[in-house]
């Protein structure tokens, strides 16, 4: 399945490189959206992403760029989305190509603002692409590691567990290992939930919190996604594999994460706004607090971490006193 597909991915970002030199070892060549022509322009010239992964070169070749999101999705059979969550309405806003004969692959970490739907849902609500034609990349893997090619490993999520298989073949490359889930649910709602955690541990980290506190922190977190994926989409899975623990483990603790940073500068008396001009990177998890929490009003989980950081970042909480109260509620 797939095996001669043409793939597409959409977005210019650090995990839409990543993916592109990933894909690039089982495929002759992909179409790639970039949305400014000038950094194409730079590509070809430098043969490498002129903001992301600059390390990483490509064959510039085997690369068909396009600034028309719509060119790029035309004649492929597989489309990878890989734009933010906070911009993928306005991204897609301009698609006029019908998606709903393609599979479409979300590699995104986040929940539509507004929407509060899971890209999985947003796809099959607003574009009609059957959920069995939809699949989600989910860690634990962080794209600066793809470009040391660091061994790492992939869960591809998709009720259709043959076609998650068939994509995931596409990505099988000698430092790239795949599983399969049939859970697009639960490994997208974890996979928003663990940028949440994220920020915790970076605030915590800000506040000169220790690894002893942080094993406390991430066990507790754990339990908390559980919850929260049980109540949401309630079927039987091992939250203990990879897709789900393993994603929130990196997510937490690597020095690449951008959640973590961006809730280290919080820690440290760093406004939102300041924290995010200085990291010139989309922190996921600073969007998912606020959509967690609204959709947390539907299922009242007991969820005292992700709480914590919706009123640190919205509420304006001070974080010494949110985080010294979710000290009382860890065990």
């Amino acid at each position: 399945m797939f095996s001669n597909s043409k793939i597409a991915i959409i977005g210019s970002g650090s995990w839409a490189t990543a993916l592109a030199k990933i894909i690039l070892y089982n495929v002759e060549s992909i179409n790639w959206y970039f949305r400014n022509p000038d950094n194409i322009a730079a590509f070809k010239k430098f043969h490498h992403n002129p903001n992301y992964l600059r390390d990483i070169e490509f064959e510039t070749e085997r690369i068909n760029f396009f600034n028309d999101i719509n060119d790029a999705v035309r004649d492929a059979d597989i489309v990878v989305l890989t734009i933010p969550s906070a911009f993928l309405k306005e991204s897609l806003s301009e698609l006029t190509v019908d998606m709903k004969d393609k599979f479409v692959v979300s590699a995104i970490k986040g929940i539509v603002p507004g929407d509060n739907l899971i890209i999985a849902e947003y796809l099959n609500l607003y574009f009609g692409i059957p959920l069995d034609q939809i699949g989600v990349i989910t860690g634990p893997c962080h794209a600066e590691e793809v470009a040391l090619e660091k061994l790492s490993y992939l869960t591809i999520a998709c009720p259709d567990v043959k076609k998650a298989r068939g994509f995931a073949f596409r990505l099988e490359c000698p430092f790239i290992r795949t599983h399969v889930s049939d859970d697009i649910y639960g490994t997208e709602y974890s996979s928003v939930l663990k940028n949440v955690v994220a920020i915790a541990s970076g605030i915590c980290h800000g506040l000169r919190y220790g690894d002893n506190f942080q094993a406390v922190l991430i066990s507790n977190a754990i339990q908390e996604i559980k919850r929260f994926v049980d109540a949401v989409h309630p079927i039987t899975r091992d939250i203990k594999s990879s897709a789900y623990l393993g994603d929130l483990l990196v997510t937490a603790y690597s020095q690449f994460s951008r959640n973590r940073l961006f809730g280290t500068m919080i820690g440290k008396g760093y406004s939102v706004r300041s924290a995010q001009l200085e990291m010139h990177m989309i922190a996921e998890g600073y969007y998912a607090a606020k959509t967690i929490h609204e959709i947390n009003a539907e299922y009242h989980v007991n969820m005292p971490i992700s709480e914590a950081v919706y009123n640190i970042l919205y509420e304006n909480i001070s974080p010494a006193i949110e985080i010294r109260l979710l000290t009382e509620n860890l065990r």
